[in-house]
């Protein structure tokens, strides 16, 4: 499979004071297969690291980590550009289990 789309819940976020952008590091569990992953996400526009916790992603699980500053991001946390540029997530319209996978 070339990209492993899963389904995650954010269980923590923060400020990402090192990034060059403004950005939320993001830890997301995907389940017991998978487990807990770190993100870098550039999605202040729209979401403070509060209103985060609890909420399902989808995120792409196969990729290699990044190094991104000091922080090694281990999964990409999806989203699409609003007509102001800004980030909105990509999420499902329910509740599904963390690591359920993209059809």
């Amino acid at each position: 499979m070339r990209v492993d789309l899963r389904v995650g819940r954010v269980v923590a976020a923060e400020p990402f004071a090192a990034a060059r952008r403004p950005a939320l590091v993001l830890h997301v569990d995907f389940g017991p297969d998978i487990g807990l992953r770190k993100s870098s996400a550039q999605i202040t526009g729209h979401y403070t690291p509060e209103a985060l916790i609890g909420r399902l992603v989808v995120g792409v699980v196969n990729f290699p980590p990044k190094q991104i500053g000091p922080l090694m991001s281990e999964c990409l946390i999806t989203g699409f550009h609003d007509a102001d540029g800004a980030v909105r997530l990509c999420v499902p319209d329910g509740d599904v289990a963390p690591g359920t996978r993209l059809l």
